[in-house]
This record gives structure tokens, sequence and C-alpha cells, in this order.
């Protein structure tokens, strides 16, 4: 971390670089499978946001939620500044947003479809789909987060 000493003696654009530094986007993790989970359930539920708005526009909430939710959790695992606050329990915090996410989605295409409007049986269809992607992550997450721990917890 620099001081207001280092800062002084340092030039100007190597301060601003030290300070944005942070914020560096990690681009293997948008590669690897975890990234490009989260970037499919954004897609999918700005997509479900779109066609809610075009057709019912009460639902349209539930999906711009989860939309922003993702989109933090997106990037606070993109530029690793999650592990800046290491008294939060993050496996278990990305296991709860995709189970909420799996209830609202599943609760709102339903209720969604029963409009029988081009859109919203559309925004039924990709929420489905958006359902199976969130479960997939929250398994992912269970099998290699949550699990080992209390197969370490049994062993000892």
């Amino acid at each position: 971390m620099l001081s207001a000493w280092d800062r002084r003696d340092r030039p100007p654009e190597e301060v601003a670089a030290a300070g944005l530094q942070g914020f560096a986007m990690d681009k293997t993790f948008l590669s690897s499978v975890k990234g490009i989970l989260l970037e499919t359930e954004l897609a999918l539920t700005f997509i479900i946001f779109i066609c809610f708005t075009a057709s019912i526009s009460a639902y349209m909430a539930a999906a711009l939620l989860e939309f922003f939710i993702t989109l933090a959790f997106l990037f606070l695992y993109a530029t690793q500044y999650y592990q800046r606050f290491d008294r939060l329990n993050w496996p278990c915090l990305d296991f709860l947003r995709c189970v909420s996410a799996i209830i609202i989605f599943l609760v709102v295409s339903f209720a969604a479809v029963t409009s029988r409007e081009g859109a919203a049986i559309a925004a039924f269809v990709f929420g489905i789909i958006l359902v199976s992607v969130f479960a997939y992550d929250a398994f992912k997450i269970y099998q290699t987060e949550m699990a080992p721990r209390a197969t370490q917890g049994d062993q000892q």
C-alpha cells in the first residue's frame, strides 16, 4: 500500500496506475468456467429483463435486481476485489445468490407465462434456461467449495 510519502516521490502517472491496479480485470477468470457461467447468467438475466419490460412490467424488477447482483459478483470476482473482504464467506454467498435466483425466476417465469403474450412466453423460456444455468452454478459451487470443507471436518 502506498503511503503519502511514497506518492510524493513518484511521478503522477505511476501513482495513478498504482491506484487503479486494484480494479484490473483478470482475463483468465473471464475465460474460466465460473467466469463464463457468470457472463451467461448476466446475459440471460438482461434478456429476461427486456422481455418483461416489453410484456409485463410488473415482473421486471426481479430480473433487474438479479442482473445487478450478478453484475456485482462478476465485478468482484473478475477484479479479485472480493479477497479484500476476507470475513465474508464468498462461496456461501454465491451459493445463496444462485438458490435465491432459482426460486425467484421459477416463480416469476411461471407467473408470466399465464399472460399468453409473445414476450412473456419468451421470458418463460429464457427463465427456464436461466434456472438451469443457476442450478448448474449452484451445483458447481457446492461441489468445489462447500463439499470439501464438510469432508475435511469429518476427518479431524
